[in-house]
């Protein structure tokens, strides 16, 4: 993550997000995630951590109330090497060498709101409303709702 703190001019001795000021947009789900939050404070709790998954290992980062924003994408390739070569090769490599650095091709997401919860009509469960969906006249979860099925046709 020293690409995304160099990037962005955050303190590199304390550049944890105290709130939302730092951003992360994430393309996966996977351990890199993890040094993100240990290191940038971005987590799921305060907001500032976004998954959109794409199955890359691509990250992009804002910096809230600046123009500040980058996108780095892993090119480093594990041809070749055991688990731990590559472990140590991700460790040791500077990360203009491992990453392509540009710019996110979207905007910042906005700040998190809050949202009030209605019960699913179907479960019972309490889902914040931008998770239900009107099904026969009632609010239901998207895990009870029957997508019609030319929804997200391509």
């Amino acid at each position: 993550m020293e690409g995304a703190i160099e990037q962005l001019g955050l303190n590199p001795d304390d550049p944890r997000a105290i709130d939302e000021e730092v951003v992360c947009v994430t393309e996966n789900d996977a351990c890199g995630v993890d040094a993100i939050q240990v290191l940038l404070g971005c987590t799921y709790g305060k907001s500032n951590l976004i998954a959109r998954i794409r199955g890359k290992m691509a990250f992009s980062f804002f910096v809230r109330g600046t123009d500040r924003a980058v996108r780095l994408v892993l090119t480093a390739e594990k041809e070749g090497m055991s688990r731990e070569q590559f472990q140590e090769y991700l460790l040791s490599t500077p990360y203009d060498q491992l990453f392509s650095v540009g710019k996110p091709a979207y905007s910042l997401p906005e700040p998190a709101r809050l949202f009030a919860s209605r019960p699913c009509a179907k479960c019972g469960e309490s889902t914040a409303e931008f998770g239900l969906r009107v099904q026969g006249g009632e609010l239901v979860c998207r895990d009870c709702y029957d997508a019609y099925a030319r929804e997200d046709f391509e």
